[in-house]
């Protein structure tokens, strides 16, 4: 079962606390492990210096001198808090204890060289215990002085301690995972605002838009961008309905006409040269209805396009220089004629078959929108690793230009009768060029004729 975003966060925060408190409790009980029993051990030291100054020594041997300190009632048992002394000579015999180790008892120490602290049991109590070497004057070893203290209130001290921190960490988790979810309520309630506002965005409110909060932080940025994307769906929204009525129009004029031509036709009996020429003029009609889908079916094509285009070097000099004469076939009905400014060769990368359909709907534009016995210039540019394509023909306004690239967009100038296109055209060239990393750009000037040019992003080789 999935949990909610604000209770996953909750429980994010509190395993990360989980985490931290475990490392802290674990570094206080060693804080009070270590202090405990280095009270412990300070203890023993004070003991052992109080010995060691009512210890006295002649040849090898150790006089104990009179130490009534020792028969004390605090040495005498072992129930509250006792210290025990012990003191055996280099033989190991026992030459004094406390009179709180009673016969039988005694303090069983490794007997080290060398000053040194370890754990022990006396008749079932734990103790802390120090052994100290006992070395005359002289500086040789005479014995070994071992005093111990019971570990009772150091034990007592870190098992309750133990407790309140197990008992405390559950409560810790639970009080921190219940904050954090109050916490995280507070935290996604603008994000539950823009839910309910962006929820209430439909088709028909599309230009609608988030209030950005008050604070430049995430939800700033989130909204910003949730905005940004309406604009985008927005205006996809509108290009799509323009798309959709310029389709209706396009294909819509030609069936009228194959609609108008047939009602003529069988009104009353027609001549025979009339009926040929009405059928041409159906025909005609169909052509172009064919022209219209075969360019929305490669828009479409272009539109689902979700792989790169194969790039390949190619020598579009080579490439031109091969459809020159279907160009030139065109052009000669209005006798326009083709300028090459190119050189011997001019590797660019793309895709072959989208370079010839661009060159052919560029200059079938140059060709359709020049002046009667005008002139196309292909000119390569080195400098820039561009192919530009001029013509002196009616040209395009500046108001016009922009959207010229448009689908179905056609200036007034392009929409006489005698000029046959439907917008198309350039929106497949954009596409086109946008697949392979080309930019096309135009410049263009009413009654001066247009520029457009191709910007190949390869280097240049001859």
């Amino acid at each position: 079962m999935s949990l909610r975003f604000k209770y996953r966060l909750a429980l994010f925060n509190t395993m990360a606390v989980a985490i931290t408190t475990a490392f802290a409790f674990i570094a206080i009980y060693w804080v009070v492990f270590k202090a405990a029993y280095s009270h412990l051990d300070n203890e023993i030291n004070h003991e052992r210096f109080e010995v060691l100054s009512l210890l006295d020594y002649k040849n090898d041997s150790i006089i104990v001198k009179n130490m009534p300190h020792w028969d004390e009632a605090e040495h005498q048992h072992i129930e509250v808090n006792p210290t025990f002394v012990q003191i055996k000579n280099s033989k190991s015999i026992v030459v004094f204890h406390s009179t709180n180790l009673g016969e039988g008892m005694s303090l069983r120490s490794p007997e080290h060289m060398e000053e040194s602290f370890y754990n022990g049991e006396l008749n079932g109590q734990k103790i802390r215990m120090g052994e100290f070497p006992v070395i005359n004057r002289e500086g040789k070893h005479l014995g070994i002085i071992t005093v111990a203290v019971s570990q009772r209130e150091s034990i007592a001290i870190l098992n309750n301690l133990i407790w309140v921190l197990i008992i405390s960490f559950p409560l810790v988790l639970i009080i921190q995972f219940l904050a954090s979810s109050v916490a995280a309520s507070r935290g996604i309630k603008p994000v539950h605002q823009l839910i309910k506002t962006a929820s209430g965005i439909t088709d028909s409110s599309i230009n609608r838009r988030l209030t950005l909060p008050v604070h430049h932080d995430e939800l700033y940025d989130l909204t910003l961008t949730m905005n940004e994307l309406f604009s985008r769906i927005e205006k996809s929204m509108i290009r799509q309905k323009q798309f959709t009525s310029d389709a209706s129009h396009e294909i819509r004029t030609p069936l009228s006409a194959i609609r108008g031509t047939l009602e003529v036709l069988i009104r009353r009996q027609r001549n025979h040269e009339m009926y040929e020429e009405k059928i041409t003029d159906v025909i005609t009609q169909v052509d172009r209805l064919n022209v219209l889908l075969d360019q929305l079916l490669q828009l479409a094509r272009f539109d689902s396009e979700t792989n790169l285009v194969e790039l390949n070097p190619i020598d579009l000099v080579n490439l031109i220089i091969n459809r020159r004469n279907k160009w030139a076939l065109d052009a000669v009905s209005r006798n326009i004629t083709i300028h090459l400014n190119l050189p011997e060769k001019a590797i660019v990368l793309g895709n072959r078959i989208y370079l010839e359909l661009m060159m052919d709907n560029l200059m079938s534009n140059a060709i359709k929108y020049g002046n009667d016995n005008g002139n196309i210039f292909l000119v390569w540019l080195p400098t820039t690793n561009a192919l530009s394509i001029q013509d002196d023909g009616i040209g395009i306004s500046s108001e016009h230009l922009p959207n010229i690239f448009n689908r179905f967009y056609r200036t007034d100038e392009s929409r006489s009768i005698l000029v046959k296109g439907n917008g198309l055209g350039l929106s497949i060239v954009k596409k086109m060029a946008h697949l392979q990393n080309i930019t096309l750009s135009a410049e263009s000037e009413l009654n001066n004729g247009s520029t457009f040019t191709l910007h190949f992003h390869a280097d240049f080789l001859c």
